[in-house]
């Protein structure tokens, strides 16, 4: 079995188009696994870097450290069972499979809620909030505090389907995943989402459907256009931004000019990318550099084995090797170019529905109140916690469902009880 065939194929059920179809146990070839092995061990390693810190990218002894480690004593095998364990199913929407987690909740009347992942991610990310968010009372939480969970995959991602034309950007798929959940029988649920997922979960905002009630973020949209544009362009902080702002203006700044390089060249040419498709290591590393503060913990992590959160080695390795295996690099990319002058990344989307936000201090920048509040008009929840950072779902997992709870505790009593028509199936 080839890579790209290496995750088990489905069939459609006489339901039609609109079936809601179990995914099959995901069982890798033990063939595919070392071949692995093999791309990682003959890997033509380049010099070290001129420089003693990162300033040139992903440093040789990060990469030869997670490269030993993803040859010698990583086992996929693990989280492929811990996804075997969860209920995963596939549906096509517009044309393209679409696979997703579907937990549901033993407490009566827990809250709908449809979880988005970003890039370089996967279901994965969301696996740990999973038990905390569906079984509240084992974690900490009450009864009342419970979610009904939906994860998918972006198209392009993981087990989802790959478009093969154009037109599958963020605003196609937040018209879709309210489509997935109306098809589950939700007739009134929320979102969430980080990196990528919080841009969908945005634009399901704007686009506003009865059912949605509200929204959560871990990376708001609270740029106002002209800040944004200043600081894409590298200009100077505007005068008068309060601490904050000037803060998370800086932080942007630098992003748009040296924490971002992936973005420009996935936005403008993501069919190039031949090498993260066809190397293992080529990969990792590229995955490695999303973002300064992000690499900085995962570097020490491979090298010197530091905590990284709730974070291992292994977390990371999954989620690459997940990619991998489903050759969906460059599949997964071409999501910035559907939105490559089109759309911003960081500003105001003109969100009209109720918001909760979610600030982590390692986040690519700290969104301040006083933007929150400009943005989000219906602001309902927003908080500065005390640690993580842009993977904040994967990180910090027990801080991450707290704030997700307390983000929609004031929307519950809005909630209908739902009428779920896959509750036998899901």
């Amino acid at each position: 079995m080839t890579q790209a065939n290496a995750i088990p194929q489905n069939s459609k059920q006489a339901a039609g188009n609109n079936a809601i179809r179990p995914f099959p146990k995901v069982n890798v070839p033990e063939a595919e696994l070392t071949e692995l092995r093999t791309r990682i061990n003959a890997t033509r390693w380049p010099e070290r870097e001129t420089v003693s810190d990162a300033t040139q990218g992903v440093q040789l002894a990060t990469t030869q450290a997670l490269a030993s480690y993803w040859a010698k004593e990583y086992d996929w095998r693990k989280i492929e069972a811990k996804m075997n364990a969860l209920p995963q199913f596939i549906t096509e929407i517009d044309g393209l499979d679409i696979h997703f987690i579907h937990v549901r909740s033993k407490h009566e009347n827990a809250l709908p809620l449809i979880v988005t992942h970003g890039w370089p991610g996967s279901i994965i990310e969301q696996m740990k909030i999973i038990d905390p968010l569906t079984n509240p009372t084992a974690h900490g939480g009450s009864a009342s505090d419970a979610f009904h969970l939906v994860i998918p995959s972006m198209p392009g991602y993981g087990f989802s389907g790959k478009p093969a034309a154009s037109g599958w950007d963020p605003d196609h798929i937040a018209r879709a995943w309210v489509v997935l959940m109306k098809r589950l029988g939700y007739k009134q649920f929320v979102a969430q989402g980080g990196d990528w997922g919080s841009i969908i979960t945005d634009l399901m905002g704007v686009h506003a459907a009865p059912e949605l009630l509200g929204i959560h973020v871990n990376m708001a949209g609270i740029f106002p256009a002209d800040v944004d544009k200043a600081a894409f362009s590298g200009a100077p902080a505007p005068s008068g931004l309060s601490a904050d702002e000037k803060l998370a203006y800086e932080r942007l700044s630098f992003v748009y000019a040296k924490g971002i390089g992936y973005g420009y060249q996935l936005g403008l040419r993501p069919q190039t990318m031949y090498a993260i498709a066809d190397s293992p290591v080529g990969l990792a590393a590229y995955f490695l550099d999303h973002d300064a503060r992000s690499y900085e913990r995962i570097a020490r992590l491979f090298v010197d084995g530091q905590p990284f959160g709730d974070l291992t080695r292994d977390d990371i390795l999954d989620n690459i090797t997940l990619t991998w295996l489903t050759n969906t690099a460059v599949s997964g990319s071409r999501l910035y170019w559907e939105i490559w002058g089109k759309l911003g990344y960081f500003s105001v989307k003109g969100v009209s529905i109720p918001v909760a936000v979610s600030v982590f201090p390692d986040e690519i920048y700290p969104a301040p109140r006083s933007w929150a509040e400009r943005a989000y008009p219906k602001l309902i929840h927003y908080n500065k916690v005390e640690r993580g950072g842009h993977f904040a779902a994967w990180e910090q997992p027990k801080l991450f469902s707290e704030e997700v709870r307390a983000g929609f505790r004031t929307l519950r009593s809005k909630a209908a009880k739902p009428d779920v028509v896959f509750a036998k199936a899901g």
